[in-house]
């Protein structure tokens, strides 16, 4: 029996490293898009974060209840905020940044309306506790996707100024309440935060897209990769046979273990280290400051003033330190942040006294803490690959959450004890100087990404031909 020649077919098949093509990208409309949905995601979040601090003097009024009874509503938010941020990022790594996000935005609309309609305190507390859950998902997944569609030579400094809008909602929400309670009430105030993330919701159901990054991982949607890559650099040339790839093998079980393999284990301990101690004395001071100011003598408005002070310097940091990280990397930037706050926290105690050089050392401790609060949570979305991003940046932003417990919790008992003022803010500093100590401990073990930059393999912008026979 004679054999005729053998014929061997040959495939050609393209290659298209999805994150290297929007590393290398210019900033296009389509990017901007998405950055400005996320940014308006977290302007709501921090309106809504502050909503029951800007009603609570009206509600102790027509309800006739004590102060202290709104203590407990005010820590089951932080309560849900943390378990949001723990439980709600692992799922995101399982079914997309996209869907959570969206499903918080209008859960978060939903629990606000029925705050609105709140008739006790029990009612409050169990609402503002269910608001916190879907408050804790919005900035692991804004923050996420705000990276995922970034250039890398701009990260970090997008990924903060998006993430400024969290302190911009707070600052913005004051003067609407302020317009909207003496008119209508305080449930005016959680109408309008329910609103906002409701209209915001279905804009983005309608125009967000997924990460690309998680979607080529995940083998799913490609239509959408291709037209967005598209979007994102017309140059490309993207045949049918292009696949979609990723600088990372999908993980296969529980997210959160993936935490501590992958010599990652030691930078999450310390990523959540530094968080938790930076977010402890970031609400000491947010708490406390109006009171231990006027308890330094000055008036009413001047412990205001002191207060605002402190957010309006965590709004300059968010929008600076961001350039400093992409040009000169996160071990300096950071390094130089904490111990700039450690010094400037423990000095507003040595000058309460005077307001002016009171003002100043806050509005540097608000740079340093707030702004370096916001580079942390840029460094946790730079650390972790696509695959558990979600899941590192939500327990780190938890863990931080138990921080913000304890803050005006240890604030309010070292009050009690009669500390002075200056003993008071040395006590502030404590966690300042630990996160430092974490900071550098992560910096010399190596595992700190140099930038955002560097902290991806790189990899070729074309398409790459494969031939398989």
């Amino acid at each position: 029996m004679r054999c005729g020649p053998r014929t061997v077919k040959e495939i050609h098949v393209s290659t298209l490293n999805v994150s290297d093509v929007i590393d290398r990208s210019r900033l296009g409309r389509s990017q901007m898009l998405v950055l400005m949905l996320c940014a308006l995601c977290l302007v709501i979040d921090g309106f809504d974060v502050q909503a029951m601090g800007y009603v609570a003097p009206a509600v102790i009024k027509q309800w006739g209840i004590a102060k202290a009874d709104l203590g407990a509503v005010f820590g089951a938010g932080l309560v849900g905020m943390a378990l949001g941020a723990l439980c709600l990022g692992p799922v995101a790594d399982r079914i997309g940044r996209r869907p959570v996000l969206v499903g918080a935005m209008l859960f978060l609309s939903a629990a606000m309306f029925a705050t609105a309609q709140a008739s006790s305190v029990r009612e409050l507390l169990l609402l503002r506790f269910a608001t916190g859950l879907a408050m804790g998902a919005i900035i692991p997944n804004a923050v996420a996707l705000a990276g995922e569609f970034s250039p890398a030579r701009i990260r970090v400094t997008l990924m903060m100024i998006t993430s400024s809008g969290f302190i911009v909602g707070g600052a913005v929400g004051g003067a609407i309440a302020a317009a909207l309670l003496p008119a209508f009430g305080w449930s005016s105030v959680f109408i309008a935060g329910a609103v906002a993330p409701l209209v915001v919701g279905l804009v983005m159901l309608g125009v967000m897209p997924e990460s690309l990054q998680f979607l080529a991982l995940q083998g799913r949607r490609l239509g959408t990769v291709k037209r967005w890559l598209e979007r994102i650099d017309p140059s490309l040339r993207i045949t049918a046979d292009t696949v979609f790839v990723v600088p990372e093998k999908k993980k296969q079980g529980v997210p959160f273990m993936h935490l501590f393999r992958d010599a990652m284990g030691t930078g999450t301990v310390l990523l959540w280290t530094v968080n938790f101690m930076n977010l402890l004395a970031a609400y000491f001071l947010a708490n406390w400051l109006p009171v231990i100011m006027s308890e330094a003598g000055h008036g009413g408005s001047q412990a205001v003033l002191a207060g605002t002070i402190f957010w309006v310097g965590g709004i300059v940091g968010n929008l600076l330190l961001g350039w400093f990280v992409d040009r000169r990397g996160f071990g300096p930037t950071l390094a130089v942040t904490f111990v700039t706050a450690a010094v400037a926290i423990a000095l507003i105690g040595q000058v309460a006294g005077s307001m002016l050089l009171a003002c100043l050392a806050i509005v540097a401790a608000g740079f340093c803490v707030l702004g370096g609060q916001t580079a942390l949570n840029a460094l946790a979305a730079v650390y972790y690959p696509t695959s558990v991003r979600s899941t590192g940046m939500g327990w780190a932003l938890g863990i931080g959450r138990l921080g913000s417990i304890f803050g005006p919790v240890i604030g309010g008992e070292l009050m009690r004890l009669n500390w002075t003022t200056a003993n008071l803010f040395l006590a502030a500093a404590v966690p300042a100087a630990l996160a430092l100590v974490a900071v550098l401990l992560f910096w010399r073990s190596g595992a700190l990404p140099a930038s955002a930059a560097a902290a991806r393999p790189a990899a070729s912008h074309a398409p790459s031909e494969r031939h398989f026979t």
